[in-house]
């Protein structure tokens, strides 16, 4: 029960009983003599914020006033000053759910209002740094110390940029608090002197408050030496700014310090002055506290009439005061003492009271948590629509802002930007004309080289055939020209197209090289494979292969004296095409040597066209596109050549 009162007390306690009565005259003077409702809605608002310390019914009373007022004239800013007055005052009841929606809606209320109005900018954060701690004390009331602690850091945030040291410092006493529960005590220690030193500063009345709590860190610890020293220092403050409720749980705690040193006499000396504090301002629930205090100590000392006597006067104050968690201990004391005594009727009658009450509080506790489950979970599903809603909200005015600050600069630019635009749509015309015609280019000089091409496969087969029908007769001559019709239909058929599919293209070679073996007597046994790896619709320019195929023949393996294989694959190798020709022929240097010594009727033109068609596909596709020979040699033998073209991958789409 002791922390809720400690928290709740340093919520409230930054006026003074005395002064507050003459503040009270006065703002009622205000309240009849106010003119206008602006003026009136503020006075109910200040009036409402004075009855925090005193009557937090009298202060709903008027907050509600002063809310209903400000929605109707339309005044934000103490609609928003409204909603705090009532959130604190439930706070204060007890009506935690209540508060957080108060709290929440003035919240979101100066959220909308911290870039809408800038004339109250200060007065806007100040209020929005105010809701922030009221629901740092919500959640700290309710052991959700994440949120709180969220909460209070948002707060002091606001109140650093406020340069509001007084604020600060509850603020930073608040989060000591909430580290103490956690059982934090060094970050707790940590916030308390932060807040004592601004408090000590400024001559702040609280600064007992604080200081008691640096105490009661010290005392948890056992550091008793330290406890004391700042008892003392508290105690100075409290004799220099009046203040019962916080001066009558000072000695309450002084008291358990001399409980917790051994020194039963001065603990009970000043939880007798705590009573006689708490009687001054009727504070029945401190008095009650301090009973239970004294209670235990006699039920520890074997004064089992006196704990009886402190227990029972506890239990009538905590039954009329309806606070179930001191009527628990008090019957649980009870409950001891007798069993002390033993006295077992009585001891099992506290006993069973004890239980009833116990689970009476454990019901209220689940029933309080249930609710407060629900409206953490409403709270959180509005907080995060809300943050997105101020996040579309930020985002709009940086945009508008940005529209603002472009529009004279787009302005000036326009007339630039539109010659430019002009210019730039001019250039893309002339180079997409040159890019055309470029391509058509390339086009053209392919065919060219195709066109050159063909002309020199016919004038090798008609030479083909030319032989074949002096060495072997009319009838077979008529079967290899019928070969020679069919292969040259398909030439046709590629000549009207820069790529054929590559299974067209080994229909080609495979007519081809039939061609070649009936002409030389089936000199030659040849293959044909693919890999699995090419697709279907992947082409090739038409007749590449056929110069490579035909130099394989002629001078490579018709030379030789045995019979002679070739061998043609197809394969994708590191995303290029890859067409390989090899022959067990007498080799590349050998076939080179045999040209020079024999008389030259033509100069061949395959090689050097193949060459000129494999730069043109380079330069349209801007990927490689080359051959290279090399003899195939093992055991330090010359066994043949091979052929290596490497190609871009092509498709007839």
């Amino acid at each position: 029960m002791k922390k809720q009162l400690s928290l709740l007390f340093l919520f409230i306690s930054s006026s003074f009983v005395l002064a507050q009565n003459e503040r009270m005259d006065s703002l009622t003077v205000v309240l009849k003599r106010a003119k206008n409702d602006i003026d009136k809605v503020e006075t109910l608002n200040a009036i409402a914020d004075e009855y925090k310390t005193s009557d937090p019914k009298m202060m709903l009373q008027f907050a509600e006033q002063a809310l209903q007022l400000s929605k109707k004239i339309n005044y934000k800013v103490a609609e928003g000053n409204a909603y705090l007055n009532i959130g604190n005052a439930n706070i204060i009841l007890g009506s935690y759910t209540i508060a957080l929606q108060n709290s929440n809606s003035a919240a979101f209320l100066f959220e909308n209002l911290t870039n809408a109005n800038p004339k109250q900018t200060i007065e806007i954060k100040k209020g929005l740094a105010k809701a922030y701690g009221s629901m740092g004390i919500i959640f700290s009331e309710q052991s959700n110390y994440t949120q709180a602690l969220h909460y209070y850091l948002k707060s002091v945030k606001i109140y650093e940029s406020l340069n509001d040291e007084a604020k600060c410092a509850s603020i930073y006493n608040n989060i000591g608090i909430v580290f103490k529960s956690q059982s934090y005590d060094f970050k707790a220690l940590e916030y308390f002197v932060k807040a004592q030193k601004i408090k000590e500063k400024l001559n702040d009345p609280t600064i007992s408050i604080t200081i008691t709590n640096i105490a009661n860190c010290y005392l948890k610890q056992k550091n008793f030496d330290k406890a004391f020293d700042y008892y003392l220092q508290a105690k100075k403050y409290f004799d220099q700014f009046p203040n019962p409720r916080g001066l009558g749980e000072w000695y309450n705690n002084f008291g358990l310090l001399f409980k917790e040193s051994k020194n039963s006499s001065k603990a009970i000396e000043n939880w007798n002055l705590a009573i006689q504090t708490f009687q001054s301002i009727d504070d029945k629930f401190g008095i009650a506290d301090t009973y239970l205090y004294l209670g235990q100590l006699y039920l520890d000392q074997n004064q089992t009439a006196k704990a009886i006597e402190m227990a029972k006067k506890a239990l009538q104050l905590a039954s009329e005061l309806e606070i179930l968690e001191q009527q628990m201990i008090s019957e649980k004391l009870l409950t001891d003492c007798y069993s002390k005594e033993n006295n077992a009727s009585l001891a099992l009658l506290h006993y069973k009271l004890y239980n009833k009450l116990k689970d009476s509080l454990v019901n209220e506790a689940n029933t309080r948590k249930s609710v407060e489950a629900e409206m953490n979970f409403e709270f959180e599903k509005k907080e995060a629509i809300h943050k997105k809603e101020l996040e579309n909200k930020e985002l709009l005015l940086k945009e508008e802002s940005k529209r603002s600050k472009l529009q004279l600069f787009f302005s000036l630019l326009f007339g630039v930007l539109l010659f430019g635009l002009g210019f730039l749509i001019y250039n893309r015309i002339q180079l997409k004309k040159t890019l055309v015609l470029q391509k058509e280019l390339a086009e053209y000089e392919q065919k060219a080289l195709h066109l050159q091409m063909n002309p020199h496969f016919v004038f090798n087969c008609l030479g083909s055939i030319s032989s074949f029908i002096v060495n072997n007769g009319n009838e077979s001559a008529i079967k290899y020209l019928a070969k020679f019709s069919k292969l040259m239909r398909l030439t046709l058929e590629y000549s009207k197209e820069s790529l054929i599919p590559i299974d067209k293209e080994i229909e080609g070679l495979q007519n081809y090289l039939e061609l070649e073996q009936l002409r030389f007597n089936n000199k030659f046994s040849f293959s044909i494979d693919k890999s699995n790896a090419i697709e279907d619709d992947m082409a090739i320019p038409p007749l590449l292969l056929q110069p490579f195929v035909e130099n394989a023949i002629i001078h490579g393996v018709i030379p030789k004296k045995e019979l002679g294989t070739i061998a043609i694959h197809f394969f994708i190798e590191k995303e290029h095409l890859v067409c390989t020709v090899e022959d067990d022929g007498i080799g590349f240097q050998q076939s080179q040597l045999n040209k020079e010594k024999t008389v030259v009727i033509h100069k061949s033109m395959a090689l050097e066209i193949t060459k000129k068609r494999l730069q043109m596909i380079e330069s349209t596709t801007n990927q490689k596109a080359n051959f290279s020979i090399e003899e195939i040699v093992k055991e330090n033998l010359i066994k043949g050549t091979k052929v290596i073209l490497h190609l871009p991958i092509q498709y007839i789409n």
